[in-house]
């Protein structure tokens, strides 16, 4: 008895030691939605995750190594929780497509007053202006990135995350400036080279920050350029954001304004988008991908944790465009798409 108990001392002394160097964070977001979509006049009713937020369940941690020297890791899932599914696709090819557990982030770094350095499968910093500077962030019927394609028909697969990466964050107490670089190894597979990099400068109610990315594809090299920024006059919360995909004589240009106004416990949002396509013809029409869109959305923060939402969303599609505010298996090229969903989200 007395030997167990010596040991049940041990154990927590080493476990205290533990403790106090090193931490790991188990964390989530569950998010699901009853959406009705119309797509070109046909409707579908369906249940749908992320509308509100990303559903993740993921595993943090930092261990102090001493002399201001952090290690850390990061291991995030997506989830669908209407099905049960973990995980998701890694914008590679089969086998490995759609076996990639911690598919949204992989990484492993180390901090110091110098910065961060960090390895793995990561966000690539040409994507995080059009999340930071849109009210939406990237989720729901009205995001920015509805209207924006991704690939323009190249095999590129690194518009928001890259494999294998090698990335560098400014550190922080800079005045305000902030940034990161990031170089992904292709390793012999086409649309998986990637180099980019992202610099902004925050104070106070004002945030603006540029960013840029390119991709070594089969073709052209696919670019992405954007620009975005934000003030918060307490009342409300303005976004704005210029976006531009670009692969040889073909570019996207996409704009978006967006704002959010906070009422009690709740928080009305509102966004206008718009695209235009140059240099791409379809049956002798040039710019067939322009469209608008235009949304609104309403949340009630029943607790810091849980909250209710409703929103809608509609998108005029011209001539061969076929953007939509949430995919239903039919097409709305040429024609509009519109939706409304009522929804609830919790963190942990």
């Amino acid at each position: 008895m007395k030997k167990s108990l010596l040991a049940v001392a041990v154990l927590g002394a080493f476990a205290g030691a533990a403790s106090a160097q090193s931490s790991v964070t188990l964390f989530g977001v569950v998010d699901l939605s009853a959406n009705s979509i119309d797509n070109g006049g046909k409707t579908v009713k369906s249940l749908q995750s992320n509308q509100l937020n990303s559903n993740r369940l993921g595993f943090r941690g930092t261990e102090d190594l001493g002399g201001g020297l952090l290690a850390g890791f990061w291991l995030e899932m997506g989830m669908n929780n209407d099905t049960g599914v973990a995980g998701g696709s890694n914008s590679l090819a089969a086998p490995a497509s759609g076996t990639s557990l911690f598919n949204r982030r992989s990484t492993v770094s180390l901090t110091n007053r110098m910065g961060e350095i960090r390895l793995g499968r990561d966000y690539t910093p040409s994507f995080w202006n059009t999340v930071f500077f849109d009210t939406y962030g990237s989720n729901g019927l009205g995001q920015f990135n509805n209207l924006v394609n991704t690939t323009l028909g190249s095999t590129s697969g690194t518009y928001a995350r890259a494999n294998n990466t090698i990335g560098y964050f400014l550190p922080s107490g800079l005045g305000g400036i902030y940034g990161q670089a990031q170089v992904a190894a292709g390793e012999s597979v086409s649309g998986q080279k990637y180099m980019g990099g992202r610099l902004g400068y925050a104070a106070g109610p004002f945030d603006v920050a540029v960013g840029y990315g390119k991709t070594k594809t089969s073709s052209d090299d696919l670019l992405v350029y954007n620009v975005g920024g934000s003030f918060n006059f307490g009342f409300a919360k303005v976004f704005g954001l210029y976006n531009i995909v670009e692969l040889g004589s073909t570019k996207l240009k996409t704009y978006g304004i967006s704002g959010s106004m906070p009422m009690g416990q709740g928080e009305f949002k509102a966004g206008y988008t718009a695209t235009d396509g140059q240099g791409n013809k379809v049956a002798g029409v040039m710019n067939p991908d322009n469209a608008r869109q235009w949304s609104v959305q309403y949340i009630y923060n029943l607790s810091k944790r849980t909250a209710l939402y409703t929103g809608y969303a509609s998108v005029d599609n011209d001539g061969a465009a076929n953007y939509q505010v949430l995919g239903n298996g039919y097409s709305a090229a040429g024609k509009k798409s519109s939706g409304y969903n009522f929804g609830v989200r919790h963190s942990f």
